[in-house]
């Protein structure tokens, strides 16, 4: 018996650092979804399926947690980009959820509803499953080793585009809440990284109409290459939102590395994003140890 003890303590060690897969809405999704269009399934067939680490057609969305070897309390929920189409969930999802862990932070890959962008709101469904994901993580905080006041997300792309809206807007929830899971709470912080969407199609100096940065916004880091078409200045002007009302932020726009880089290697200026969005989370508190 002596001699099995060893070994019981990494079969337990091993179980509680394995992936956990959750379903968000066990007793079905919110709302009727419309049909995609033509043009939709073919944009997902040349884009999505057909590319590893590229998955759509997700209709009962999940969360999968990725705890860290030595965690300090954090966790984020992670959203991948595809333009509503798809989701690039190795470059922005497992590969940040790595990137999370190294820094001690459990990660929340959130496949969130898609191919949605026929809906008359792209991101209506995607923003009520990020919110039921931050939901989920606080309701087991304990259970995870997670503290319920710094659960943040970050979002690439569209799903960056997702985030903001789960940051900024402040609409009433439609869905019908469970007791005890949906925490009326958003993001304790926000990291945006090459999204978009929330502009004046016609004067990108300006937001689209009844669109504003709360002042209630939570802390957030940018972070653009600036040959990524308009993004930089969409960057631009949400910092300046943060900055005119003295919010916490912190932007970055780098000379290049496109769009879509996500935690590859480009051998660009770029390539140094995660080290700086980590100190940014580690200057603003999000990183401190949990007091026992």
């Amino acid at each position: 018996m002596r001699n099995l003890l060893p070994v019981l303590f990494v079969l337990t060690a091993l179980r509680a650092s394995a992936e956990t897969v959750i379903p968000l809405w066990p007793e079905g999704v919110t709302g009727p979804r419309v049909a995609a269009s033509e043009a939709t399934l073919k944009r997902v067939q040349q884009g999505g399926p057909n590319k590893p680490g590229h998955e759509s057609d997700i209709l009962e969305p999940t969360i999968t947690v990725y705890p860290a070897a030595h965690p300090n309390g954090a966790a984020v929920v992670v959203c991948p980009g595809g333009g509503y189409w798809f989701l690039s969930t190795i470059n922005e999802g497992t590969g940040v959820c790595e990137w999370l862990n190294s820094i001690g932070v459990t990660g929340i890959l959130l496949r969130y509803r898609t191919p949605t962008a026929d809906e008359t709101l792209p991101y209506k469904y995607p923003v009520e499953d990020l919110q039921r994901s931050l939901g989920i993580v606080r309701h087991r905080a304990r259970e995870w080793g997670v503290d319920p006041a710094r659960v943040g997300v970050i979002g690439f792309s569209a799903g960056a585009n997702l985030v903001g809206h789960a940051s900024w807007d402040r609409t009433a929830r439609t869905y019908a809440q469970k007791e005890g899971v949906d925490d009326p709470r958003g993001p304790a912080f926000t990291l945006f990284v090459y999204g978009g969407g929330f502009l004046d199609k016609e004067d990108k100096t300006r937001f689209r109409e009844g669109f504003s940065v709360p002042a209630d916004a939570p802390p957030c880091f940018f972070v653009v290459a600036h040959d990524d078409r308009g993004n930089p200045v969409e960057a631009a002007e949400l910092y300046l939102a943060y900055k005119r009302q003295d919010l916490s932020a912190e932007l970055h726009i780098y000379s290049r590395g496109g769009h879509g880089f996500g935690t590859r290697k480009t051998k660009f200026p770029i390539d140094g994003w995660l080290d700086r969005a980590a100190e940014w989370m580690g200057a603003s508190g999000f990183l401190k140890p949990v007091t026992p």
